[in-house]
């Protein structure tokens, strides 16, 4: 019977690997590793089997709290955990730092000393800086890192520590980088929910600059196969790039929820662009598709329509999430309380 260690997964795609892990692995147990800071929602994991998964709280960058959560012979590390948000690591990088930097060694570190067999990273295509707007250029596992805002940074110093321990010490690791996810569960300070969570209520959607930036969009279920390929068929010390070939312009996105949902795009608000804002993301994925035999099975509209379905049905969460912290992010970037 195989044990996983999954850090952040009481998250958004942490919560969906858990749930996709015990769907498809006949008695794994899992152990799920998670600070419950703001975006970490014990809500997420009301539907798991309890009897073969344990939550943990803890912080990764603690060593003794790692040590003493990760039991002896653990198969996989899967490293979900991570301060994600850009606005946030724009306003104060401290904790950034902290938890993708110092909390990845802290769990390679661990991974060393337990003997686990395969540490996974979960990455994103951020360490790769912006493409050109026009250009038929995608990113590869072979782009040069150009980080642009603190939290890429941090996310590509990881990578760095991750195939350090890997030629360094011949750990099995693994790193996937995927672009923007969406998909039933997430905190309501990325675009389509907040978007989703916004129009429902008839308040105003703040859009970023011209609203033309470009992202390459994947339902989080996809996401979550790939790295359970990466984890089951991965070669030591690869990196595979995630996508679903779904590029969209952010205004395109939140145009398409309000047509959805039938209500006017006088909704849409532009904002003052962030500081450094990427222009665009484009994934090549064939490495993926052709070394782990993996291909999305999600379209951008069936996708859609099961995100819309699930925080129509889910007004309680949507409430719950939008309460606390995320009242006072959304004051402190776009000027106004969340209801007013």
């Amino acid at each position: 019977m195989s044990t996983f260690f999954v850090t952040g997964g009481a998250g958004f795609i942490g919560s969906a690997f858990v749930r996709l892990l015990l769907q498809t692995v006949p008695g794994c147990t899992i152990i799920n590793f998670d600070a419950l800071t703001y975006a970490g929602n014990p809500d997420n994991l009301k539907e798991v089997d309890g009897a073969r998964h344990r939550l943990v709280v803890g912080d990764i960058a603690n060593s003794v709290a790692v040590l003493s959560a990760l039991e002896p012979g653990t198969e996989a590390i899967i490293n979900f955990a991570a301060e994600s948000h850009v606005d946030r690591s724009i306003n104060s990088a401290a904790d950034f730092l902290r938890t993708n930097i110092l909390g990845t060694q802290v769990l390679l570190d661990a991974a060393r000393e337990k003997d686990v067999k395969l540490f996974v990273q979960v990455s994103t295509d951020e360490v790769m800086g912006s493409l050109p707007e026009d250009s038929k250029e995608f990113f590869t596992e072979a782009s040069p890192f150009a980080p642009n805002n603190p939290y890429a940074a941090s996310k590509a110093a990881a990578e760095h520590l991750v195939r350090a321990a890997h030629h360094t010490f011949g750990l099995h690791t693994v790193i996937t980088r995927c672009g923007n996810n969406y998909g039933p569960r997430q905190f309501p300070e990325k675009l389509i929910p907040l978007a989703l969570s916004n129009a429902m209520r008839d308040e105003a959607i703040p859009v970023y600059g011209d609203g033309q930036n470009v992202r390459d969009w994947i339902f989080v279920e996809d996401h979550c196969r790939a790295i359970l390929l990466a984890l089951e068929k991965g070669t030591p010390g690869a990196v595979y790039n995630i996508g679903a070939r779904n590029e969209r312009r952010n205004l395109d996105v939140v145009e398409s929820l309000l047509e959805k949902l039938q209500k006017p795009n006088s909704l849409v608000r532009f904002v003052t662009d962030r500081p450094g804002h990427d222009r665009r993301y484009a994934i090549d994925p064939s490495l993926a598709e052709s070394d782990l035999g993996w291909r999305p099975q999600e379209t951008w509209e069936s996708g859609l329509r099961k995100t819309i379905d699930w925080y129509a049905a889910n007004s309680e969460w949507i409430e719950r999430a939008r309460s606390g912290a995320y009242r006072d992010f959304h004051k402190l970037h776009y000027g106004t309380e969340v209801g007013a």
